[in-house]
């Protein structure tokens, strides 16, 4: 089992990556505001179960073994990018305020996919899983899938808990937005400016070198 001193670090750590923006942040933001908080959890929920999908990829050894196919790298940013430019023209096309259900209620499960896709489709997040949680793992403490599982489920846990404040924070903001007449076009450019700054974040990623 991981040690309370080395978890209680671990967790430090998370927190000042949840705390730093990032690709996560933005995407939780810009739909908290948009959608509301119903959006804003979606997010964050579609966000901690990649985690958790990175979390098991990383612990069976699969992450070390797309990583060393070079052109994985390549594949998922283009097809995270692609992913994204279509969020983002799918957010600029709607009129008045991004709306993505009827009768002004937002499908949880759309938002959710899309969270979850964004995140597994980008490279630097499946690099990041696998440099990360070994950092934390103590060969002489037992089974060392079980540490990294278990680090996995608490970082999950936390991105969760922070994402899920953050979403309801900025979904309380969209709604105040949403009383002035601009509003509506002000959201719906927002949103799509970060999915497109996302994307072609993705595009400008240079694949690292080996060692």
């Amino acid at each position: 089992m991981v040690a309370g001193s080395t978890l209680s670090l671990f967790l430090l750590a998370v927190l000042v990556l949840m705390l730093s923006p990032g690709p996560n942040m933005a995407f939780v933001l810009s739909h908290g505001m948009a959608l509301g908080p119903r959006g804003g959890l979606a997010a964050a929920l579609g966000i901690a179960a990649a985690d958790l999908v990175l979390t098991l990829l990383t612990a069976s050894g699969v992450t070390a073994l797309l990583a060393a196919w070079a052109p994985m790298f390549d594949l998922l940013r283009y097809l995270g990018a692609l992913y994204l430019l279509w969020l983002a023209w799918q957010a600029w096309r709607q009129p008045g305020v991004v709306r993505l259900g009827t009768h002004g209620r937002v499908p949880l499960g759309r938002v959710f996919r899309m969270a979850l896709l964004g995140s597994l489709l980008n490279p630097k997040a499946l690099l990041f899983f696998m440099v990360f949680l070994p950092q934390f793992v103590d060969a002489g403490r037992g089974d060392i899938v079980l540490q990294l599982t278990l680090l996995g489920m608490v970082l999950s846990l936390v991105a969760l808990l922070f994402n899920s404040a953050l979403g309801s924070c900025s979904g309380q903001l969209g709604r105040l937005l949403q009383r002035h007449p601009r509003a509506a076009c002000w959201q719906r450019w927002a949103l799509a400016a970060v999915l497109l700054g996302l994307a072609l974040r993705l595009l400008l990623l240079e694949r690292p070198l080996p060692r």
